[in-house]
């Protein structure tokens, strides 16, 4: 399992605003959780994403795998996060000192996309 927490890395951070619609929100996840079940065999998993609100240092998400074996576990995991990350349909607005202003996409995180595109 994989609890990721908002945060504040220039240290100027008073909170960050998750926004979704939540049925778009919703299919979309279960969309790459049953890929993940699929391409790992997984036994089950779960995902959490909070939205609204949240103070740095507070939980945003988990994600949670179970399989037969660890690697597929694991592996199954850090896909889910990476899909997380650039592909789930949230918006996320950071309020600092220095104002408002909406998170964009990282390079970094579209490019860890690209393992992913072979099977395990």
């Amino acid at each position: 399992s994989f609890t990721g927490q908002v945060r504040d890395e220039g240290g100027t951070l008073a909170a960050m605003e998750i926004e979704h619609y939540p049925g778009m929100t919703e299919k979309a996840i279960s969309a790459i959780a049953a890929e993940a079940v699929a391409r790992w065999s997984l036994t089950d998993c779960l995902v959490i994403h909070r939205y609204g609100r949240l103070a740095p240092g507070e939980r945003i998400m988990m994600v949670a795998t179970a399989a037969p074996h660890r690697a597929d576990a694991f592996a199954a995991a850090e896909f889910l996060m990476d899909y997380l990350k650039s592909r789930a349909p949230f918006w996320k607005k950071e309020i600092g000192a220095d104002g408002v202003s909406w998170v964009a996409s990282k390079e970094e995180d579209e490019a860890a996309l690209t393992r992913w595109d072979r099977t395990p």
